[in-house]
């Protein structure tokens, strides 16, 4: 047995003349490219995600102005209800100073 020992040796490269070395790292350039498109859709999603936010918050507040304006439509609806009444008519008249035909109205003054 003979002891020979095996080295890796480079292989050279095909093609024929040896250009030189590029000054510019790829990889890095487009690692850096990468991460600056990635910042600019981020930056895209930051508006609407903002306008959604401001879109419920705007819900909600409707929401409790419905909800409001459905109890004083519901006041108004029974307010309406006692008011169709002929008796409820004559009342509200009185209370407005009116007089009824054929009756006298008087004044009082000096009432405070």
């Amino acid at each position: 047995m003979s002891s020979q020992t095996y080295r890796a040796r480079v292989a050279p490269r095909r093609g024929g003349a040896r250009r030189p070395a590029s000054r510019i790292q790829w990889d890095r350039f487009g690692r850096i490219v990468l991460v600056i498109v990635l910042l600019v859709v981020l930056l895209s999603y930051i508006r609407p995600a903002l306008h959604v936010f401001d879109t419920w918050r705007e819900s909600k507040a409707a929401d409790q102005r419905l909800t409001e304006l459905k109890a004083e439509h519901e006041q108004l609806d029974k307010r309406a209800e006692a008011l169709s009444s002929p008796a409820a008519a004559i009342r509200e008249a009185r209370e407005l100073g009116m007089v009824g035909p054929g009756e006298t109205a008087y004044t009082v003054k000096g009432l405070k």
